[in-house]
């Protein structure tokens, strides 16, 4: 998990990116004001945060998707 790390803040402008691609290429929309709003809020939904717990041992980071949750070390 510490591999992945690094990249965890790029993964939100990747999202957008990849989104975009499938609302206008695949499905054939044309870019408005829905449709980025769309694109926009399931990239936001669906990227992955970092929270900070402390704990008696110190502080955690706990790496939470929509349904799923890491522990990082």
């Amino acid at each position: 998990m510490k591999k992945l790390k690094p990249f965890i803040p790029f993964l939100f402008p990747v999202l957008v990116v990849l989104f975009g691609l499938i609302i206008y290429k695949v499905l054939g929309y044309e870019p408005n004001v829905y449709t980025i709003i769309i694109n926009i809020g399931s990239a936001f939904i669906l990227s992955p945060r970092i929270k900070k717990i402390p704990k008696e041992n110190g502080t955690e980071e706990q790496l939470s998707w929509l349904f799923y949750k890491k522990i990082l070390k």
